[in-house]
């Protein structure tokens, strides 16, 4: 006799492990997709979001993105910037710091959504999707106040070093001359900062290239050391997408806009960080 129960069942436990097997492959095949890749980003039609923005920074950059020895957490002017904006749009801000000499890397590998750390937007024009340019800065050169250094002109047969990377050594790679009357003709490099002043303490060079505001916060209340008069070169920062990516740039720079339109927010956030508030251009 035929068991119609069991020729029933025979079919329906193929079809489950079928199904249950879809799934798995399904599964495995979205958890390579999202392994190292960043939280997609859903706009709604009120303009807010799902998701977390991933932001992309030197970790030793102070006063734009640093670690507060007190409080063990990462603070500056650009991380509180952009706290602001992804409150007003819903995201998650995630902070990551990464290597700067990398920074393309993790860009294009999307470990990443943005580079908003102090980011020249000059001569990297066509290499990113930019927001609007944020603030103004200025390269400088950083002495000991005894290093009988004046102006650029007394670099001439001097040691010095530049962050690897930074716009500071793109400065000096646009000037030739200047960079020729170093000794032995060329630049020494450190990887951050805050590595390159305490090598500058140490008597490791004799100067060093460097944002104005970063020199201006490392110096803070130090009377041994001297920022000189004559700069190296002017830019002007901006916050870095993937080349392409204009829907969240859009959405964030629509939110810095706002945000700088109450005309105190970002001045008093500069304050806070040492920064001149006449440095801000967004909103002007």
């Amino acid at each position: 006799m035929h068991d119609p129960i069991r020729v029933g069942k025979e079919p329906l436990m193929k079809k489950t492990a079928f199904l249950l097997a879809v799934l798995l492959l399904t599964a495995a095949v979205l958890m390579t997709v999202s392994c190292g890749k960043t939280t997609q980003t859903t706009f709604k039609p009120d303009g807010k979001s799902t998701g977390t923005l991933k932001l992309g920074f030197d970790a030793s950059y102070p006063p734009y993105g640093y670690l507060d020895t007190e409080t063990r957490q990462y603070v500056g002017f650009d991380i509180e910037y952009a706290k602001l904006v992804c409150n007003r749009l819903g995201l998650t801000l995630e902070l990551v710091p990464i290597d700067w000499d990398l920074k393309d890397k993790e860009l294009n590998a999307g470990n990443i959504d943005c580079i908003w750390n102090g980011f020249t937007y000059e001569g990297r024009e066509a290499e990113y999707t930019w927001s609007d340019r944020y603030l103004d800065n200025t390269i400088v050169v950083l002495v000991k106040s005894d290093s009988g250094i004046a102006s650029l002109a007394d670099l001439a047969g001097k040691t010095v070093s530049v962050q690897t990377g930074s716009s500071g050594e793109s400065a000096l790679k646009s000037n030739e001359k200047l960079v020729g009357s170093f000794k032995d003709g060329k630049y020494l490099t450190c990887p951050d900062y805050t590595q390159g002043f305490s090598e500058l303490k140490a008597g490791s060079f004799e100067a060093l290239v460097i944002d104005e505001a970063v020199a201006k916060y490392l110096v803070a209340g130090k009377t041994d050391y001297v920022i000189l008069e004559e700069t190296v070169n002017r830019e002007q920062y901006g916050v870095g997408f993937r080349l392409g990516n204009t829907e969240l740039r859009d959405k964030v720079n629509n939110a810095m806009k706002e945000i700088a339109a109450d005309g105190s927010t970002l001045k008093a956030l500069a304050e806070k960080y040492g920064i001149a508030p006449e440095a801000i251009l967004i909103g002007k």
